[in-house]
């Protein structure tokens, strides 16, 4: 007859203490810590990409590499890809692996790792070769294969992708410098400016090089006229933030009050509260003063 077990074995406090017990003529020169956080806050893959059918190969040229299970890791213009954000990511590349409710239902070889950067990872592609003896070879403009581990993996520099297979996240950057490469992402925009997609692309890029529009004096036009309902919903969205932060210095703000100021869309009422908030004494004044003005 089987033993009863009132509880679950915990393997893990007494593995804690074994091990300690194990090194400890030693421990003077350990640090010992007991589930240790990897960092502050839960990690999470930048991007995951899964092929719905695993056979069928990917043609676009960033994708060629691609598995079942690929793990995107994207670094900003202004960010650099380290050594340990290469082994972050391999990290979270195998956690993904067996993070899953069958033991080996995810193939390491069913797994891909992507690097997308803008600048050349130097001091990372010279130790991925002399320490790791890895091969690094160039597929094509911008796209490097990362040869020697089980896992494919790619790097992709952002500045070094041809402009006609790759022309959104080549000019992903802060640094736009050729005016006809300003002009031929307004004129693609134009034709996609119903797609949230190339909506939010496009904002990022034309915040991050707002002096290279207004440069192109006739560019900048045609893209205020695009954009133009965009831009109408980010000057409705500054004034709404503007009454809503002189409100808050009165005082507590009802969230009824918070949310009718909100969807407010009209740009003449909006400027009018404004100069109710900033005339008024208390959140209720302000509230009777709108009220009036219906």
């Amino acid at each position: 007859m089987d033993k009863p077990r009132t509880h679950a074995l915990q393997w893990h406090p007494a593995f804690y203490a074994d091990i300690q017990i194990e090194l400890e003529e030693e421990a003077g020169l350990l640090v010992f810590e007991n589930e240790h956080q990897l960092g502050t806050k839960p990690k999470e893959i930048d991007v995951l990409i899964v092929k719905k059918e695993a056979e069928v190969p990917i043609q676009k040229n960033i994708g060629r590499i691609f598995r079942k299970h690929n793990i995107v890791e994207y670094k900003s213009p202004t960010d650099y890809l380290s050594i340990d954000d290469f082994y972050k990511v391999y990290g979270y590349a195998c956690f993904y692996k067996a993070d899953t409710a069958r033991a080996d239902s995810i193939k390491i070889h069913d797994i891909t790792i992507t690097f997308v950067c803008h600048r050349y990872p130097r001091s990372l592609i010279r130790y991925l070769t002399d320490e790791i003896g890895y091969q690094i070879t160039r597929v094509e403009d911008g796209i490097y294969y990362i040869i020697g581990d089980k896992i494919p993996i790619q790097l992709i520099l952002t500045k070094e992708l041809s402009e006609n297979h790759n022309l959104w996240l080549k000019n992903l950057t802060d640094n736009l410098e050729d005016p006809e490469m300003v002009n031929r992402l307004i004129e693609q925009y134009a034709k996609h400016k119903e797609n949230s997609l190339y909506k939010s692309v496009m904002n990022l890029i034309v915040r991050a090089n707002q002096e290279k529009f207004k440069e192109v004096k006739a560019m900048c036009e045609a893209l205020e006229e695009l954009m133009k309902d965009e831009l109408e919903a980010k000057k409705v969205e500054g004034i709404t933030e503007t009454i809503l932060d002189l409100l808050f210095e009165l005082g507590s703000v009802p969230e009824l009050l918070q949310s009718e100021i909100m969807k407010q869309k009209n740009p003449e009422i909006l400027k009018q509260w404004v100069k109710y908030a900033a005339r008024a004494d208390t959140v209720e004044a302000f509230e009777q003063k709108i009220r009036k003005a219906e």
